[in-house]
């Protein structure tokens, strides 16, 4: 090999960042807001403070989830924070009456029913995505209120409340432990089995999807079932955290999940990404705010920042080559 083809080789570590660049974006982030916020307020870099914002994170870690696995097939549901609203709703009207393990089946059987509509509306009346849930949102929104008349609904059983706040292992509250397992069998999914193939097939072409055999209609449907029983499950934790069913639980949720979701990698055009990237952007998300919080930040300038996040993730994730307009 001549001495010019050896020098125009670029070094090994040089090629593995190039590839990696994405998934490595929002780990320097990570570092950058801790570093900065631990030096604006020392109060940031404590123990304390880090299972803090592992609590306030876990709840959005399934919601953000939930959208990733719909946003895979290059759709997206604009009705995550609707579905946790009614289904910690569903889970407060039914603790009482028939205990925590039927109140959690009932909250998330609520967030599948709702994927379930979502996805057959998709696919039967060829409806976009965006419109589909984004009516849902209004109608589970309006349902929500309904049932509760705009207040919280409180409830006498709290062994739920009671496992949520606990610490199974020593140190790691329960909330967190659930949201990480939720997170590694998600991951699972995803990359070992049929259905997270299909599904990231179906993002990265649906026309060659359908051609290569893979029942496209039925699988986007599986994604928004998968989706609403995420959500189903972040309803029932967020209730059983706060010890209440109230009608505005979900209210911030949309926003801060697809934040964290293209702030981790996941690509609005589908079929790049995933859940461990989702939850390196949860993180991002998680420790801006925690952070914006400690260093008393205004409410309307967070809300500015998070914004400003969103089309800063989208601008690096999004693949031009599968949109030539930009409309």
């Amino acid at each position: 090999m001549s001495q010019t083809a050896i020098t125009a080789a670029p070094p090994a570590w040089r090629k593995w960042i190039a590839g990696n660049a994405i998934a490595l974006y929002p780990v320097l982030v990570i570092l950058a807001l801790v570093i900065f916020f631990s030096v604006a307020n020392p109060n940031f870099a404590t123990f304390d403070n880090a299972m803090n914002i592992g609590r306030q994170s876990s709840v959005l870690l399934l919601v953000a989830l939930a959208g990733t696995m719909v946003i895979m097939i290059g759709s997206i549901d604009l009705s995550v924070g609707s579905i946790v609203t009614l289904s910690g709703i569903v889970a407060a009207l039914t603790i009482d009456a028939a205990g925590p393990v039927v109140a959690i089946a009932a909250g998330i059987g609520t967030g599948v029913a709702v994927g379930l509509i979502n996805g057959v509306t998709l696919i039967s009346l060829k409806v976009p995505s965006f419109l589909v849930t984004l009516g849902m949102l209004s109608i589970l929104s309006g349902i929500a209120n309904m049932i509760c008349g705009g207040s919280s609904i409180m409830f006498m059983d709290l062994s739920l409340t009671d496992f949520v706040n606990s610490e199974l292992i020593p140190g790691l509250p329960t909330i967190i432990l659930v949201a990480l397992l939720s997170a590694a069998a998600l991951a699972f999914v995803a990359f070992k089995t049929v259905l997270g193939r299909y599904l990231f097939a179906i993002g990265g072409g649906e026309i060659v999807a359908a051609n290569s055999g893979v029942p496209v209609n039925r699988y986007k449907v599986y994604a928004f079932m998968l989706s609403g029983a995420l959500c189903g499950m972040a309803g029932v934790l967020l209730t059983a955290q706060v010890g209440a069913g109230t009608p505005a639980a979900g209210a911030n949720m949309l926003l801060d999940s697809i934040a964290a979701i293209v702030m981790g990698g996941t690509a609005l055009s589908g079929g790049i990404g995933g859940p461990q990237r989702t939850i390196l952007g949860v993180l991002v998300i998680a420790i801006l705010s925690n952070g914006m919080d400690v260093t008393e930040v205004s409410s309307f300038t967070q809300e500015i920042v998070k914004g400003l996040v969103i089309i800063l993730a989208v601008a690096s994730t999004i693949d031009r080559k599968k949109y030539p307009f930009i409309k």
